[in-house]
């Protein structure tokens, strides 16, 4: 037997023992764990933050400082622990349903959003009473595994059971996948790029994944110009546009976009025209491929490797297309702060045809985002894209991850049947808990009895 395979023995084994602990808490022992650990993210997330960036290059911040704080405290407070904990009774039907933790997890991440996800997969975990064995890309480690080590400690003292938290401290692809493929494997978060969950999927095991994205921001002519324009350029330039759910074209009505153009320039989002279009361009996006070397990197970084001077107020570099189609690279998605701009004329209807376009090329099942103050309009883009969330009159980065709508707060999200996922919801601990559900005889003569005093209060 390799070390490898040992290490990964080991790895299990701790795991499976924590999970087997867990599975029996209370949901008194689980809020003092969950909060416990969401609050000390939470203090840290500044911190992780600046390290993230520092290790990986890729990102901002201030954007990042507030994703940690989206996916700790933020996180916590949009779910009832007691439904992924205490068994859920209904007299009038006769039905009980207990939830059940899945056991080991294993969740691959990015290294474009790493402490995000170190939190909202621990936490979710840790809700649902899982051990989590996290995958973290090597770009980084360093961070990702500081990170871990710092909540484990935490849950620890909190009361967790030993090892429900642990981390590859050596990741490789080929330790990843076998344990992806492991027997001894309960659940698979997949967090990453398409090969990745096409591999989760692919295991044998179940998993919940997510899928691609490329966000159609469609700005009819009733809408507030002024929010509109600043909502895309604060969706299409969080975080250098590293999340998925960040704008990555408005489609905008010809009646109102010049007026469009001036709010997005006003607000952060620099015009590429002549030249500085050409050379920016040819960086960006060389034989028709968005550079790798450009991921989460600043507009004036951006600007500076290709010659072209990005004024230090830009938040996002916007270039003006005349088209939607797999030879449009601005009309794809990005992971950059590029804007593609796009105006149509034949309103809602080219709106909603534009947007389809665009999700044809790559994306279905994701996001999209409307600016409309017509109801006809928002329910008509709604029903023709195929979509599994649309944040209405807010940026989409922050309205799809639930940090502007009552969505619920994530690290993920689904992208349901079109977009080859197993969920279309944001994901979180309801994915990670399964229901034994208990049927009474509906016939009126079969009572279920004080059935609560009976239940086993571990449940």
């Amino acid at each position: 037997m390799s070390s490898e395979v040992q290490t990964i023995d080991e790895l299990y084994r701790v795991a499976e023992n924590a999970a087997e602990q867990f599975s029996k808490y209370t949901l008194t022992q689980v809020e003092a764990i969950v909060h416990a650990v969401a609050n000390a993210a939470a203090d840290k997330a500044e911190y992780y933050a600046r390290w993230a960036v520092r290790e990986t290059g890729y990102g901002s911040v201030d954007a990042k400082t507030a994703k940690n704080i989206a996916t700790s405290t933020g996180l916590v407070e949009n779910y009832n622990l007691a439904d992924y904990v205490s068994p859920k009774i209904d007299q009038v039907k006769k039905m009980i349903a207990i939830p059940k933790p899945a056991g080991v997890v294993i969740a691959p991440m990015p290294c474009t959003n790493p402490i995000m996800t170190v939190n909202f997969k621990v936490i979710a975990n840790l809700i649902a009473r899982n051990s989590v064995i996290l995958c973290p890309h090597p770009a980084a480690k360093e961070c990702c595994v500081d990170a871990a080590d710092f909540l484990a400690e935490v849950a620890e003292q909190a009361g967790a059971p030993k090892g429900c938290i642990q981390i590859l401290r050596v990741p490789s692809i080929e330790m990843v996948g076998q344990m992806m493929r492991s027997p001894r494997t309960s659940l698979i978060m997949a967090t990453g790029g398409p090969d990745l969950v096409h591999a989760a999927y692919s295991s044998g095991n179940p998993a919940v994944g997510v899928g691609p994205a490329n966000v159609p921001c469609y700005v009819h002519e009733s809408a507030d110009i002024k929010r509109a324009g600043s909502s895309a350029v604060i969706g299409n330039s969080f975080d250098n546009s590293l999340p998925c759910t960040c704008e990555s074209v408005v489609i905008a009505d010809r009646s109102i976009s010049e007026a469009l153009k001036r709010v997005i320039a006003d607000n952060g989002g620099w015009f590429a025209e002549g030249e500085s279009n050409e050379k920016l361009r040819e960086f960006l996006f060389p034989n028709g491929v968005s550079n790798p070397a450009a991921l989460g990197k600043s507009p004036q970084w951006i600007g500076y490797q290709a010659g072209v001077n990005v004024p230090d107020n830009a938040l996002s570099i916007v270039f003006e297309i005349d088209h939607i189609g797999m030879d449009e690279p601005v009309s794809k998605e990005k992971m950059f702060p590029v804007l593609g701009f796009y105006r149509i004329d034949g309103g809602a209807a080219e709106g909603i045809a534009s947007a389809l376009d665009m999700l044809d090329l790559m994306g279905k099942g994701h996001s999209a985002v409307i600016h409309c103050e017509d109801p006809k309009v928002v329910a008509n883009y709604s029903m023709a894209l195929p979509v599994c969330r649309l944040a209405v009159n807010t940026p989409g980065m922050t309205g799809s991850a639930g940090m502007t709508t009552n969505l619920c707060p994530t690290g993920a999200v689904g992208t349901g049947f079109w977009g080859g996922s197993s969920t279309d919801e944001n994901i979180g601990p309801q994915h990670l808990v399964q229901y034994t559900y208990v049927a009474y005889d509906s016939d009126e003569s079969v009572v279920m009895g004080s059935i609560e005093q009976a239940l086993p209060q571990a449940m």
